[in-house]
C-alpha cells in the first residue's frame, strides 16, 4: 500500500442529513445526522471524505470540524497518511481527512482506491439493515416490512424486555438472519444466560453486551452466541484487551480514525483469530465507500447508514435487496 505525500488546499463543512423517520437505540433517538465533509484540492483533482462525530467520545460536529481545519497549514505543506496517524488522535476528523487523502491519491494515479489498498477485486456485500429499538409490536412490524428486501437484520436492544423484542422480530421475519446490538445494556446481567435465551431465535452475533472498559466482566464467560466488541474496540491498540473476551470486533472508520488504521485493525484482529464485522455511524454513501474496502474481509457487514437517511448524495452506493455494491469512482476513489 503506497502512501504519497500530498499538498492540497483544504475545505470542510458541516452538513445536515435527515433520517428516514427516526433512528432509536438504547441511548436515544435521532431525526437527523450532522456529518463533516472534507475536500482536498491538489490542483489537479479533488478528494473527499466524511466523518460522523462519535457522541460517546464527546465529539460534536463542530469539534470535528475544528480538528479538521486545524490541519490546513500542514496540508498546504504536504502530508502523508502516516503523518496523519501521528498528528491527530483517532476519531471522525482523522477519518474524514484520511479518506480524502486516499481519494486524492486514487484520482491522481488513475487507479481505484481498492487497488491502492492491494485488492485484486472488490465485490458486493450483503449488509445488515437496522431495526430500531422500540416496543416489540413496533419492532415486529418494522421487521415484517424489511424482511422481503433485507435478508440480514440487526436489532437494537436495551436490556429489559430484549427477549420479547427478539421473539417479535422473529415472528415478523421468520427467514431472516438476525444479529443484535446490546449497546452496553447487559452490564450487570448474566451474559451467558441472556445469550442462551436468544439462541432458539437464530441470533448469530451479539454486539457489545457490557460497557466499554468493563470488558473483564466477560472473563470466563462461555456464550453460546459469538460476542462482538464495538465500543470496546476502537483501533488496533485495543485488540490485546479484546482477544479472549470477544469472538469478533466491529471496525468502524470513524472509530479507527480512517481507512488506513481500519486496515491495520483488521490485520491485528485476524492475527488474534478474531472474526471481523464492519459497521458505520449514521452517514451518507461517501462514508460507506471506503468502508467497503475493509468489508471485503468481514464475516458480517453493517453498512446501512445511507439506507436509514431520507436522502443521500449524488452517485450513491447502490443497494439492491440488501446487497451493497462498490462505489463508483465518481463518488469516491
Amino acid at each position: 500500500m503506497s502512501d504519497q505525500r500530498i499538498a492540497a488546499h483544504l475545505s470542510a463543512r458541516i452538513e445536515t442529513w435527515p433520517v428516514a423517520g427516526s433512528f432509536i437505540i438504547a441511548r436515544g433517538a435521532k431525526t437527523h445526522v450532522d456529518v463533516v465533509t472534507v475536500e482536498l484540492d491538489d490542483g489537479s483533482c479533488v478528494g473527499r471524505g466524511e466523518g460522523t462525530a462519535i457522541y460517546y467520545h464527546g465529539e460534536t460536529p463542530q469539534s470535528v470540524l475544528d480538528q479538521v481545519l486545524a490541519m490546513d497549514a500542514r496540508l498546504r505543506d504536504g502530508m502523508t497518511r502516516s503523518d496523519l496517524l501521528h498528528l491527530m488522535p483517532r476519531g471522525a476528523a482523522r477519518n474524514a481527512l484520511d479518506c480524502a487523502l486516499w481519494d486524492v491519491q486514487a484520482k491522481r494515479s488513475g487507479q481505484t482506491a481498492w487497488a491502492l489498498a492491494g485488492l485484486d477485486a472488490i465485490a458486493p456485500r450483503t449488509t445488515a439493515f437496522t431495526i430500531s429499538l422500540g416496543e416489540p409490536a413496533k419492532m415486529e412490524t418494522d421487521a415484517r416490512a424489511a424482511a422481503p428486501t433485507y435478508p440480514l437484520l440487526k436489532l437494537k436492544l436495551a436490556g429489559d424486555g430484549d427477549l420479547d423484542r427478539v421473539a417479535a422480530v422473529r415472528r415478523g421475519a421468520p427467514d431472516a438472519r438476525i444479529i443484535v446490538d446490546a449497546n452496553e445494556s447487559w452490564t450487570g446481567r448474566d451474559v451467558a444466560a441472556e445469550a442462551a435465551a436468544l439462541l432458539p431465535f437464530g441470533v448469530e452475533l451479539i454486539e457489545q453486551p457490557v460497557k466499554a472498559g468493563l470488558d473483564h466482566l466477560l472473563d470466563g464467560i462461555a456464550s453460546p452466541i459469538p460476542l462482538c466488541a464495538d465500543e470496546s474496540c476502537q483501533d488496533s491498540n485495543d485488540i490485546a484487551r479484546c482477544a479472549g473476551r470477544y469472538d469478533a470486533v466491529n471496525i468502524k472508520l470513524d472509530k479507527a480514525g480512517g481507512l488506513t488504521e481500519a486496515l491495520r485493525l483488521a490485520e491485528a484482529a485476524r492475527a488474534e483469530e478474531l472474526d471481523l464485522m464492519v459497521g458505520c455511524m449514521l452517514c451518507t454513501s461517501l462514508a460507506v465507500a471506503p468502508a467497503m474496502i475493509v468489508a471485503q474481509q468481514a464475516r458480517w457487514v453493517d453498512l446501512d447508514g445511507p439506507l436509514l437517511l431520507g436522502a443521500d448524495r449524488d452517485c450513491p452506493i447502490a443497494f439492491d435487496r440488501g446487497i451493497a455494491h462498490p462505489a463508483q469512482p465518481a463518488l469516491w476513489g
